[in-house]
Parts: structure tokens; sequence; C-alpha cells
């Protein structure tokens, strides 16, 4: 089936016919056809998941394209001004977790239309698959979360420090996971958004400390500069709890990934401060670093010693302090902000991240 066969890509539910979804899928599948399907039910936040049920002919079950599948793409009024983020979705789903080893849905069709902005993913139905996916009203025990920073360890460890992320290699083109935040940051962080934030439930959760715009904006620009230190690899780029599953054999899963270049630590970081419950974490956050490193060791890294890295994670936290702060409502729910902001702040207040960042030079 040729390029052009299933573009342009359709950017309302209406466009999505029997005759697109054959050619989508004949990417995977040549000879399938799918001779009708049914929406069955949504999922509306940055981006839309739809949950079809396909009518498939022969050769489209032969290829093991299941009847129950999800679509997701950007369906939602606000979805055009968020076209880099489709497109660096298709590339983790397209590229990037069908080379490297991270546990995520099967995907049966995956890419991008620059002209329309537009993202879509036809991908596997983890409620079909028994799977059990994270929240964050649920924090994780410490064994929940050392076996998914195993697993990370291995997928960050594949491209550690590799000359295939500079321009030329296979990972050069992959956009560097902070710059492509600032045209967001300079957006949230305007006098009026931040101010918005603050005066929500998520702002009155903040230490007073974090509270204040001037200091968010130097907090920034020096995890910007200090970033550009660390050792980078190809990341997920968004693994907070509502990102995450566990499949029906326990193993970790990831799916909605935003694929990047940037510093594991800065994943690990993000990852682990709102993963955590605020009586736990203290208590697990060192000895899930110290596994993490010990994964990346065993892989063949030349890790950082454990002072260095528990350092890097300790101002990596000002990246989700950001993030639950400025995260809008309508993508993630108020609770959810809420409860990962208390978290973060939290550890930012014991890992003392202000004096941290106030001895880094300023950017």
């Amino acid at each position: 089936m040729a390029y052009a066969d299933y573009f342009p890509l359709p950017v309302s539910e209406d466009e999505i016919t029997a005759q697109w979804l054959t050619a989508a899928l004949r990417q995977r599948a040549p000879d399938v056809t799918v001779t009708g399907f049914d929406f069955v039910d949504a999922v509306r936040g940055t981006s839309t998941k739809l949950r079809l049920r396909l009518q498939l002919d022969e050769a489209g079950r032969q290829a093991g394209i299941p009847e129950l599948v999800i679509l997701k793409g950007g369906f939602e009024t606000h979805s055009r001004d968020f076209g880099y983020m489709h497109e660096r979705e298709v590339r983790g789903y397209r590229d990037v977790l069908t080379r490297l080893s991270l546990p995520a849905p099967a995907c049966y069709f995956a890419d991008y239309d620059a002209e329309r902005r537009q993202g879509i993913i036809i991908m596997e139905d983890l409620v079909a698959s028994g799977a059990e996916f994270c929240h964050a009203s649920k924090p994780q025990g410490f064994e929940q979360v050392a076996r998914r920073l195993e697993v990370l360890a291995r997928f960050h460890a594949g491209t550690w420090e590799s000359p295939e992320l500079a321009p030329g290699g296979e990972w050069g083109d992959l956009v560097d996971f902070l710059d492509t935040v600032d045209s967001f940051f300079a957006n949230k962080t305007s006098p009026q958004n931040w101010q918005r934030f603050i005066d929500s439930p998520r702002g009155a959760a903040t230490a007073r400390c974090f509270q204040s715009r001037d200091w968010m904006l130097d907090a920034w620009a020096r995890l910007k500069r200090f970033a550009k230190q660390m050792p980078y690899c190809v990341l997920h780029g968004d693994i907070h709890l509502g990102n995450l599953y566990i499949a029906a054999d326990g193993t970790p899963g990831f799916f909605d990934t935003l694929a990047s270049r940037g510093p594991g630590m800065l994943e690990v970081s993000y990852h682990i401060s709102a993963s955590i419950d605020v009586a736990d974490r203290p208590r697990w956050e060192r000895a899930l670093v110290q596994h993490y490193l010990e994964t990346l060791a065993r892989c063949g890294v030349a890790i950082p010693d454990f002072d260095t890295a528990m350092h890097q994670y300790a101002i990596a936290l000002v990246y989700g302090h950001f993030i639950w702060m400025t995260t809008e409502s309508e993508y993630q729910t108020e609770a959810v902000n809420t409860a990962n902001i208390m978290r973060v702040c939290a550890a930012m207040l014991e890992h003392d991240t202000p004096s941290l960042l106030r001895a880094l030079p300023p950017a």
C-alpha cells in the first residue's frame, strides 16, 4: 500500500472510515480489509483514545490484528496546538519501541501528518489483555517501582551516551527533552497563567517557597543548563503513573511515550517522586536509585557514583514540580495534579533542591 493511501490523516472522528482503517492497517498486514467497525467508547484528554470494534476479513485475523483496538489521535479542539506531542508519540511507537526494549502495547499503525499536525496510533487494547492500569490515587509499592526502574534502566542503557544520539545518528533527530518544553513553559509561566495555577487546589498544596514565579523561572533555567551536562539517552518521555500499566503476567508496561533525547536521571526523578506515598519515599528512594544504577552497570554503562546520581536526582525534581503545577485539569484531574505536586514538593524540601540550584551557575 503506497504512502499516500492513508494520507491525509483524519482530524475528526467522522473522517475515520473502514476504507481509511484498511489503508492504515495494511502497513502492518498488506492483505487486510476492514469491512466495518463500531465506536465502543472514548477517553478524552490531551489526546483522544477511541476504542474500536473492527470487523475484519480472514487475512486480518490471520495477521493477528484483534477485534478490539485503541485508535489514539488529536481529535479535540485543542489538538492542533499539540502537534509536536503527537509527532513525538508517533516516533516512539513507530521507531523507538520497535528498536529498543521497553514493554508497551502492540502497535498496528503509527504515523504523523505534518500538514494537519495530526498523529495517529492504532494499538492493542490493554483492557482486553487484562492489564492493570496505574493511577496517582494508588501510590506504588517498593517492589513495583524497583521492577519498573530495572526495565527502564535496560531501556536507557541501550542508548546511554551513544554516538547515535548525535546529529546524523539513528536517534540524532529526536528532540531534546527539555528544549521541546520551552514554548509550553513560556505559556504556562506567564504571569496570568502562573497565578491561575497558584490559586487552584494544587497551588494550595504547594510549599510557599515553590509558589514564586520568579523562583520557577530561575530554577528552570538552571535545570536546563545543568541537564546538558548529564549523560543523555533515548527517553520514554512521560512516565507518570497515568501512562503506566502492569501486564497480566506482572511485567511493568509503558504507553503514551513522548520519544526524545535527554538525561536518564530526569526520568527516574520524575517517576519516583510522584509514584510513591510521601511516607514511603524517604525510606525507599535511595535504594531505588541505587537499584537503577546497578541495573545500568550490569548493562555495561559506566555509571556515576551514587552521590553524584542523587545530586542529579534532587535537581531534576524541578521538572516534576513544573509539570504538576501547570498541567491543565482537563488533561489530568485536579486531584491527580494536587497529589503529585504535593509528593514532588515534599521531595524537593527533603533534598533542599533550592539550595542545590543556587549553587549552580545561573543560566
